[in-house]
């Protein structure tokens, strides 16, 4: 169960990570688009665990690559958007959510 205050970050997480996202563009995804779907936090508030959606699904494995690769750039600019905010950055791990994947594969179950 999460607390109020790491509600309160995960969410201002979530939008500036959605901003700095959509600012770099589907070009720089391999022209997928990326949505940060949500952001979970340690109670302790050190590590972020964002959860983002791609699609199309197939470049899931490159967009992860670029994500996993490009971490430490796209946490210095997060410090910079939440500085007064947050006394310390948290560390950043992606993974990816599979939600719609499972939705659209229900939803073909369904139509047979």
């Amino acid at each position: 169960m999460e607390g109020t205050r790491q509600q309160k970050v995960a969410k201002e997480i979530q939008r500036h990570f959605a901003e700095i996202i959509r600012s770099k563009g589907m070009a720089a995804f391999d022209g997928a688009m990326v949505t940060v779907s949500g952001v979970r936090i340690s109670p302790d508030l050190s590590v972020a665990y964002v959860y983002v959606s791609i699609f199309p699904s197939e470049k899931a494995g490159k967009v992860m690559t670029i994500l996993k690769e490009s971490t430490r750039s796209l946490r210095g600019e997060l410090g910079n958007r939440l500085a007064k905010q947050l006394r310390i950055i948290p560390e950043i791990s992606f993974f990816q959510d599979t939600s719609l994947d499972y939705v659209a594969h229900i939803e073909e179950l369904l139509k047979k």
